[in-house]
């Protein structure tokens, strides 16, 4: 298993079960110089706490399995999918 695979193995089965008590889960955006990029989704997706959770949390979970990442970073990019939908129900309007 690649390092990737392994870190994603992490996000499974330790990540994930802790943010699906809150009604939410995560999914890798990126992997790039040892720096994991990640979304939150669900109700963790909006949560005011999300980036206290990728610090307090989620960062100490994945650097303690896997030291060679360097930092876990919360992506906050606005999905093109959502971006083309919103865009779509906008020009009905007019």
């Amino acid at each position: 298993m690649n390092t990737l695979e392994n870190i994603k193995k992490t996000m499974t089965e330790k990540v994930d079960p802790l943010l699906e008590q809150h009604f939410g889960s995560s999914t890798i955006t990126g992997y790039e110089n040892d720096i994991l990029y990640i979304k939150l989704q669900g109700a963790c997706a909006s949560c005011p706490s999300a980036q206290d959770t990728v610090n307090d949390v989620i960062r100490e979970i994945v650097m303690n399995d896997h030291p060679e990442v360097k930092d876990v970073v919360l992506d906050t990019s606005v999905d093109q999918d959502l971006i083309d939908f919103a865009k779509e129900l906008l020009s009905k309007k007019k």
